[in-house]
């Protein structure tokens, strides 16, 4: 957590516990301790992003998924850590240093939403509320070992528009899939200020959570028809998981979408998204961000509108395949990340395999972005060397509760390990 608000925290833990014993609760959420990463806007409170360059002044709005938890009585504990602006997967920023992975602390956390992650894995709060663009909530999720979902585009509405505002969204990390599937149901609700939100009327995702998979035909693609680096002991947990799936009654068959690796069309957006950032910082003041931000960053300030509205509705066809494959699967199954951790300090594992670029081992995650579907990870088993390794289930556009049905099914069947403090 880069921001605690202790005081504020037991005062309204006391007015929970008053409302509580009056038979009064405000909501389901009444007294749940929730933290809130560093890019939402939470009322009194400043919105650094990550950033020395960011106004370390408070904020005058709560964000729409803020405002929600508050109004069902959520408690927030305080926020949590990205990388800055949340532009890599990674946990680390000039402003907050490095957030290690409370497996392995000479690991990353993965990121942006590292700090959500974390303090899942270490039940430091109950429910997290994170971000993902391209991969942020899953990358974290998958290597802290607790459950993540990017719902679909637009169905948590966001504001003020991020620069990534086109393949962004606000999600819940958790540490069980019951807890995600009562805070998304809270979260998503109709908001005027989000031109991207589903406005209309949001489900109780924990009606039929429990209904399980049998006869539901799911997808199992280990590569995606295009990645070509995996890691082995990765594939090889992740297939046995699959067998699990199957065990539970799903008809699961090796398919993938005949896609393209989508890079260029993600690094376009992830390019322009960047430098719109960058650009807000003062020039004399760029030496104090993240050197890899601006390495990446300054070649947007020349990109055309016209060559930015080409990729961009290159996501066009990427979603209209996925449409298609889904008219035979239900569920698409495949690795969250090509790797496990790897050390702190370096974007990519230092051994080379991955080349300079994260965007190489995140290729199972920025895909799901561009075409705006629901996507999580589960935790489904562990390295040898005892680090997590997560499972990505999709869904088609809109079809949130089958994720969260598939995933609560695997949940059961293959309960995840969790970190327990020791006991005194």
């Amino acid at each position: 957590l880069c921001l605690i608000d202790h005081d504020g925290a037991y005062a309204q833990a006391k007015a929970s516990e008053a409302r509580w014993m009056r038979g009064e609760p405000m909501g389901e959420l009444d007294g749940v301790p929730v933290t809130l990463k560093d890019a939402l806007t939470w009322k009194g409170f400043p919105n650094r992003g990550g950033s020395k360059t960011s106004s370390p002044e408070p904020v005058d709005e709560n964000a729409p998924a803020v405002e929600s938890l508050l109004q069902a009585g959520a408690i927030p504990i305080g926020k949590t850590t990205l990388s800055e602006f949340g532009w890599k997967a990674l946990g680390d920023s000039p402003l907050y240093g490095i957030t290690r992975n409370p497996w392995d602390t000479r690991m990353t956390s993965g990121g942006s939403s590292a700090g959500a992650a974390v303090a899942a894995a270490l039940n430091l709060g109950m429910l997290h509320a994170g971000m993902d663009s391209a991969g942020s909530i899953r990358v974290p999720s998958s290597f802290c070992g607790v459950f993540g979902l990017k719902p679909s585009h637009g169905h948590v509405p966001s504001d003020p528009p991020l620069p990534f505002a086109l393949i962004s969204d606000v999600g819940p990390i958790t540490r069980s899939v019951r807890d995600a599937a009562l805070m998304l149901t809270t979260m998503a609700a109709p908001d005027p200020r989000n031109i991207w939100a589903v406005q209309a009327h949001t489900p109780d995702y924990r009606v039929g959570l429990e209904d399980g998979i049998r006869g539901m035909r799911i997808a199992w693609s280990p590569r995606l028809a295009f990645v070509r680096e995996l890691d082995q002991e990765v594939e090889q947990i992740c297939a046995q998981a699959v067998s699990a799936v199957e065990e539970l009654g799903a008809i699961v068959e090796e398919a993938d979408p005949k896609w393209e690796d989508p890079i260029e069309v993600m690094r376009m957006l992830w390019l322009v998204g960047s430098w719109v950032e960058l650009s807000s910082v003062d020039p004399s003041r760029r030496s104090e961000c993240d050197p890899g931000l601006v390495a990446f960053a300054q070649p947007g300030e020349k990109v055309l509108a016209a060559e930015f509205l080409d990729k961009a509705n290159g996501r066009m066809a990427l979603f209209r395949a996925m449409s298609e494959f889904h008219r035979r699967y239900d569920l698409l199954l495949t690795p969250t990340v090509a790797t496990a951790a790897f050390e702190v300090g370096h974007n990519t594992p230092p051994d080379g395999r991955f080349g300079d670029e994260w965007f190489n081992w995140s290729k199972y995650s920025y895909p799901f972005d561009l075409t705006l579907q629901p996507v999580a990870t589960v935790p489904c088993g562990q390295t040898r060397s005892g680090l997590p390794v997560g499972l990505q289930i999709a869904a088609p556009f809109l079809c949130d509760s089958q994720v969260l049905k598939a995933a609560r099914a695997f949940e059961t069947a293959r309960p995840w390990e969790k970190l327990v403090s020791p006991r005194p």
